[in-house]
């Protein structure tokens, strides 16, 4: 008797042990959700520019929201382009032609947990009050307006306020408080008047720092317009790098130089336990087939996404400074990676079906479509 009670009292600790840690695993696979994709200094590896650091940090919740596959799914799209007001004819796809709508038709399903779907009406009782605010260039406006859209879509009597200017634009959910804010800054980073001309200023983000600060959501992004070229295409003619002013630099280095200074503006000015910031990943173009096998083509015509989870020239190096700089940071941005996934969706521009005349768009995006996965990914994201 002695010996059988010795054993019990041993192996009771064991059976608490072994209950705890299934009990752990059972609440763990209920949030797989809770991933942690916020970017610290990283005394990892960067030898691929921060990214293979950035990959493990996402992964180690359980559940890397950006790495998975489309999926035909019938319930989309979110809402109806035709009811909605705020979409700029320039994304506006079915309205100028587009005759195909399996591309209305894909959900984003990462590869190891379920995302929650987005309701317009939950957003506007979690965020009553609150200001949102998209930083950059016209990969903003298509987002900012996606998000207008789809939180229309849900509270389509609701009384809005829509306020389009340059350089900031507005939409207020007025019975909710919710403002949805756009400032557009192509380079975040200054352009100002000097007496050669224009000049691009990678160390300065005065002209538009005011307007960002007390915001409850920041969501920045940039990139689209540093391949520019051109005094009428890229609006400036020097770039001023500290005292050096100069005709042109590698685009690359600029493009980190300002990143640079946008993440100690971030560091310096922004408050993350009061203000949830985020960069907006590099925006894929589809111009040149070569990169998913098909070099005679570019996005004209494609109507399906690519199978699988892969890109096949894999993601573009502007995406590693992007991770080279969020790693240097102090405070906390959540990547909104959305790359990859956006490179899978070569069938998701607006190609000829804009009010460009003549043109063919495979830089932005149609609305309703991929910008409104962004924002999906991002009402998740700030669910954590």
């Amino acid at each position: 008797m002695g010996s059988k009670l010795i054993s019990l009292l041993f192996f009771l600790p064991l059976l608490t042990v072994t209950f705890l840690s299934g009990a752990e695993r059972s609440f763990a696979s209920d949030n797989t959700l809770l991933v942690n994709s916020y970017h610290r200094n990283s005394t990892a590896d960067s030898g691929d520019n921060g990214r293979s650091s950035l990959r493990g940090k996402k992964q180690r919740g359980g559940c890397n929201l950006f790495q998975g596959r489309w999926v035909f799914d019938p319930s989309y799209p979110f809402y109806d382009s035709s009811t909605c007001p705020f979409i700029d004819a320039e994304f506006d796809c079915l309205k100028f032609g587009r005759p195909d709508k399996q591309f209305l038709k894909y959900s984003w399903q990462p590869e190891s947990c379920s995302i929650p779907r987005f309701d317009g009406a939950a957003f506007l009782r979690r965020w009553r009050g609150k200001r949102v605010m998209f930083v950059g260039d016209s990969l903003s406006l298509n987002m900012w307006e996606s998000l207008g859209c789809m939180i229309h879509a849900s509270v389509p009597n609701a009384k809005t306020t829509f306020l389009k200017r340059t350089p900031l634009s507005t939409l207020t959910f007025q019975e909710y408080g919710v403002t949805l804010y756009l400032y557009r800054t192509p380079y975040i980073v200054d352009i100002s008047k000097e007496s050669v001309g224009r000049v691009l200023n990678l160390g300065a983000v005065e002209g538009g720092a005011d307007a960002w600060k007390n915001m409850d959501v920041l969501v920045f992004n940039s990139w689209h317009w540093w391949v520019h070229k051109g005094a009428q295409s890229q609006g400036w003619d020097y770039i001023r790098d500290g005292s050096s002013l100069v005709k042109d630099m590698d685009r690359l280095d600029a493009f980190y130089k300002g990143l640079s200074t946008w993440a100690r503006w971030v560091d310096q000015n922004v408050d993350t336990t009061k203000t949830r910031v985020f960069f907006q990943g590099i925006s894929p173009t589809h111009y040149e087939g070569r990169e998913w096998n098909e070099p005679r083509k570019n996005c004209n015509g494609q109507m399906q996404p690519l199978s699988g989870s892969n890109y096949p020239s894999g993601q573009p190096p502007q995406a590693g400074v992007v991770s080279k700089v969020l790693n240097a940071m102090k405070k906390r941005v959540f990547l909104l990676d959305i790359t990859t996934l956006s490179q899978l969706r070569k069938d998701a521009h607006p190609s000829g079906y804009g009010d460009k005349k003549g043109g063919n768009d495979c830089s932005h995006w149609c609305l309703p479509g991929l910008p409104d996965t962004w924002n999906q990914l991002l009402y998740a994201a700030l669910s954590m």
